[in-house]
């Protein structure tokens, strides 16, 4: 038979190029699933550099990264102008020369009840105002400052040392006004003496401001001062002969007890800590 009659009586060929060739039917068919590409483990001791300087409390994220290409970031001593690089939380990572802390910055205002003393530990076993705060944060806060055992009113707690130090320093002169009360109404004379600057035990002490207060009995008094000095405001006036029964500092640089029971204690917000931070 040849090839021609062969086409004829069995149609097209298997290798004719014309006509319909139909596919054979594969049972059975499913599409291989895709293999996905395996996910890098991330190591939880790394941080984005960008995020561990906004951790720090220094800018925002993208400002960060900002920052880091203008190449005002180091780490481990070595200038980092990559976005996305990381470091580990042990890294030494300096702003513009700086140590910077993953530790969260955290400010805490105390209306301070009588009886509790300015200290973190107390080898007698007496109450402190870290058990005033100890439901407030588990970062290690410190106070700024100190008011003695007796005395009430405003301490602010942070962990933000650099703070610290430009609040409890003379020389940034930061207002404290103490509402005190005395054993025995303050003459005029005596008034004009602690205006005019006392001399005590160690050392010329000024006030910066003192006036009885208005509709009050004339031994109650207002004193700004911006000194330091352990127990300065009681002392000023035991200098005089007076025994100071109540002292409430009522202003801290600023704040204020405004709807702050004695007792409790509140964070402090965004813009009262620029205000301290401004302060010159």
């Amino acid at each position: 038979m040849t090839r021609s009659d062969n086409n004829r009586k069995g149609g097209p060929s298997k290798n004719s190029r014309g006509g319909n060739q139909q596919k054979p039917f594969r049972k059975n068919f499913s599409p291989k699933p895709k293999q996905e590409a395996p996910q890098k483990k991330s190591n939880p001791d790394e941080i984005r550099l960008n995020r561990f300087i906004a951790n720090a409390g220094i800018c925002s994220r993208r400002e960060a990264d900002t920052y880091i290409a203008a190449g005002n970031v180091t780490v481990n001593g070595k200038p980092v102008t990559e976005m996305g690089y990381k470091v580990k939380r042990s890294d030494d990572v300096r702003f513009d020369g700086k140590r910077l802390s993953l530790e969260k910055k955290e400010y805490i205002l105390l209306n301070k009840p009588k009886n509790f003393i300015t200290t973190t530990s107390d080898e007698k076993d007496r109450r402190t105002v870290m058990e005033l705060i100890s439901s407030a944060t588990k970062s290690r806060l410190l106070p700024v400052g100190r008011l003695d055992r007796n005395t009430t009113g405003l301490l602010l707690f942070t962990n933000d040392g650099d703070l610290t130090k430009k609040l409890t320093h003379p020389k940034h002169g930061v207002r404290k006004i103490y509402h005190v009360h005395l054993d025995k109404s303050l003459s005029l004379a005596d008034l004009h003496k602690i205006e005019a600057g006392l001399e005590l035990e160690d050392g010329p002490i000024d006030v910066d401001s003192i006036s009885f207060i208005q509709g009050a009995p004339k031994r109650e008094l207002g004193v700004e001062i911006h000194s330091g000095r352990n127990r300065i405001v009681r002392r000023i006036f035991e200098h005089l002969g007076y025994e100071v029964t109540k002292l409430d500092r009522v202003i801290f640089a600023g704040l204020t007890k405004k709807d702050l029971p004695r007792g409790h204690w509140r964070h402090l917000t965004e813009q009262e800590i620029i205000n301290l931070k401004n302060i010159k």
